[in-house]
């Protein structure tokens, strides 16, 4: 990784408290480019869900971009990137596979229950908020940074939390890149940012947009993006902006480990970064924008009545109509049971095991309306 080294740029490693007395302190290597405190900021990790693969390889070929540009001096803004934010996720090996969705020690997401630092800074803010948006961002990132810093966590996870919310909190721009297990390249946005965003889906080749001010659960994005829009309600007289454009950018399939795909990807990274004014660049025209942002309560997870052999009778990226028959639910043994659209929307992600039980998600459909079922945690636990 030494072509990462260049002028303006740099890496860190942030050891974890060790679980195991006389154990090596397990830990998050973070690289450097631009100057610490220059502006726009970008952050973007790879690998919270430490089995989900793709964005690694995407961010080591952006980090090759950024240590080129640093070294032309072209790094306008600062930029942090972390291709594996998950050290404790990688080591769980279990019969073969990397399980790196939940902690296997306590059963945690490690997308899920970041801390709410709106919820944290709001005292501190009380009377120091006025007509003048700039000044009232920084305000905020003091008191959400100090609220950060009164965080004593308790275990290695709450740790691992910590730290990387300390690297992203003050962020203009917060990218977590992901993958489903089956899907097409989709955004997780706050509804607030949207359609200042459409930038972002226009780049990637976004096939879906889900939006949602609060998705239940405060996963990465939301804790580094949802203070701006709680704290402008909190504080109505006063000019909050959504100061951080923050987003969970679905990488499409696990399995999508691809050199040529992650080239292409960190590629349009990179272009959304100069057309953001973090890195210097023609970025060149903007893709058409491919698809029109939805509601998440209006996403219907499509889950399978019974157990048995899923068999498929729509292709990702198809257009569905509510009634129309999507999938079936065979039984080596006895019926084939069919699984309804209950809108009309894009099939984008679907499940690679062929096999399911009564309640398991086996597909998600982009609707445009509300669904009564969607209320409560919106996002597949």
């Amino acid at each position: 990784m030494a072509q990462f080294e260049a002028p303006g740029a740099g890496r860190t490693f942030h050891a974890l408290p060790s679980q195991a007395a006389g154990a090596p302190p397990r830990g998050v290597t973070v690289l450097h480019f631009g100057q610490p405190g220059a502006r726009p900021k970008a952050y973007l990790q790879a690998g919270l869900h430490a089995d989900e693969f793709p964005g690694m390889l995407v961010l080591r070929h952006l980090a090759a971009h950024l240590a080129e540009a640093a070294a032309r001096g072209d790094i306008l803004g600062e930029v942090v990137v972390v291709p594996q934010a998950n050290p404790i996720g990688l080591t769980q090996h279990e019969s073969g596979f990397l399980l790196g969705r939940f902690e296997t020690a306590s059963g945690r997401n490690f997308n899920r229950d970041y801390p709410d630092l709106a919820a944290q800074a709001a005292g501190a803010l009380d009377g120091q908020l006025g007509p003048d948006a700039e000044a009232n961002v920084a305000v905020i990132r003091a008191a959400m940074g100090a609220a950060l810093e009164r965080i004593d966590p308790p275990d290695e996870l709450a740790a691992l939390r910590k730290t990387l919310m300390g690297l992203a909190y003050d962020a203009d721009i917060v990218l977590d890149l992901h993958a489903d297990n089956e899907a097409l390249l989709h955004l997780y946005l706050g509804t607030p940012l949207w359609p200042g965003a459409a930038d972002l889906a226009a780049e990637v080749d976004a096939r879906a947009v889900l939006l949602a001010e609060v998705s239940g659960g405060n996963p990465f994005d939301e804790a580094c993006g949802g203070p701006w829009w709680e704290l402008a309600k909190r504080f109505p007289d006063a000019a909050i902006p959504p100061a951080c454009l923050s987003a969970t950018v679905e990488l499409r399939s696990n399995d999508d480990v691809d050199d040529g795909l992650a080239r292409g990807d960190a590629a349009a990274l990179l272009r959304f970064l100069q057309r953001r004014g973090v890195v210097k660049g023609e970025a060149g025209t903007l893709p058409r924008l491919l698809c029109e942002a939805t509601p998440l309560d209006a996403m219907q997870q499509m889950r399978a009545p019974v157990d048995g052999l899923v068999n498929y009778r729509a292709r990702l990226g198809d257009m569905v109509h509510s009634g129309e028959v999507v999938a079936e639910i065979i039984d080596p043994l006895g019926d084939v049971t069919p699984v309804l659209a209950t809108t009309d929307g894009v099939l984008f992600a679907r499940h690679s095991q062929k096999y399911a039980w009564a309640g398991k998600v086996i597909g998600k459909i982009a609707g445009a309306v509300p669904l009564p079922e969607r209320t409560g945690l919106l996002l597949t636990e």
